[in-house]
């Protein structure tokens, strides 16, 4: 859910070439937590995607999303 819940809210607000990018991590291998998943985020080094990401992650996982 918690996924699902990002998608939805990313998917309007980053490009085409940043979402390539984002699903091109799941390659790497599986993010245990949000926590690590959010590192890997970082190391992407885009700002855009970064913070983007990590509001999805705060709105969803705290219900706040609408």
């Amino acid at each position: 859910p918690l996924a699902g819940c990002m998608a939805g809210r990313m998917v309007d607000r980053l490009s085409l070439m940043q979402l390539r990018r984002l699903a091109d991590l799941k390659q790497a291998g599986r993010a245990e937590t949000l926590d690590a998943w959010l590192h890997r985020v970082r190391a992407l080094r885009d700002p855009e995607i970064w913070s983007i990401t990590a509001g999805a992650a705060a709105r969803c996982a705290t219900g706040v999303a609408g």
